[in-house]
């Protein structure tokens, strides 16, 4: 859910990722036919309204007589069917973005004031617009999310409870192919769906630019001998290098070294 628009003004939306079609036992795939934007369209703003008035936030007659607007300000947009990976990760990337990019924000300190270009080249939203940094903070703080508030949801095959029932039963369903899931795979599977992930190495030179897989006095690879876990073992570890003259707490990793706890 998306509460922004080109401009990080008051545009609230979702973006839904969803298969359009079933597998069917045999492994063959019956596609859906693409819906009606007119009878889409519809169905999503009988349903908010129906929610508004659930909540108390609407009186059922004023949304009844919404529903008899011509122009009601929903809408509905189906996109173009994604064949490759790449174009389904563009699409969840798109998704999961910030109310605003700050390659598209500039500050003028003379006239205090903030130029916001909009990612769009038509249209009544396009070009630079400018405003106050008071009036940017207070338009920025529109999209700011509450405490324990989810803007991203999983469902269907994506949810929790699905992926852990997969994860039980040692089910990999085959990257880049329109194969189901195997679900006679055993459980020794599950580490290819792990493989998935990025390793923990590489996400660690990416935040702090340290290869942990390479020793920093020979050059040569690195093992992993074991966890520490428990604080007051690290900081006897710590304590000990600082005696020997080594400054465990410098380097690219000194503000998570020296948090609390």
């Amino acid at each position: 859910m998306q509460t922004f628009g080109s401009v990080a003004h008051l545009h609230p939306h979702l973006h839904v990722l969803m298969t359009d079609g079933a597998f069917r036992r045999d492994g063959t795939f019956v596609p859906l036919p693409v819906p009606d934007l007119g009878v889409l369209e519809e169905l999503w703003r009988r349903s908010v309204l129906a929610e508004f008035v659930r909540r108390g936030w609407l009186e059922e007659d004023a949304a009844a007589g919404m529903l008899a607007w011509p122009h009601s300000g929903f809408g509905a947009y189906v996109g173009p069917r994604i064949e490759e990976r790449e174009g389904l990760v563009r699409v969840a990337r798109y998704s999961a973005r910030a109310p605003v990019a700050e390659s598209r924000l500039r500050y003028d300190a003379e006239r205090a004031e903030v130029e916001l270009v909009a990612d769009r080249t038509d249209g009544p939203y396009a070009g630079v617009h400018r405003m106050t940094a008071l009036e940017f903070l207070a338009r920025w703080m529109d999209h700011v999310p509450e405490r324990y508030e989810v803007r991203v949801r999983y469902a269907g095959a994506y949810a929790t409870r699905r992926r852990v029932w997969w994860r039980r039963r040692g089910i990999v369903r085959a990257r880049g192919s329109g194969a189901p899931p195997d679900v006679g795979e055993p459980e020794a599977s599950w580490p290819a769906l792990q493989a998935r992930r990025r390793r923990w190495a590489e996400l660690l030179q990416r935040v702090f630019r340290v290869d942990v897989e390479v020793c920093a006095r020979c050059g040569s690879e690195a093992r992993i001998l074991g966890f520490v876990t428990e604080p007051q073992v690290v900081r006897r570890i710590l304590a000990h290098l600082e005696r020997r003259g080594v400054d465990a707490r410098a380097g690219p990793w000194a503000g998570a070294a020296a948090a609390p706890g």
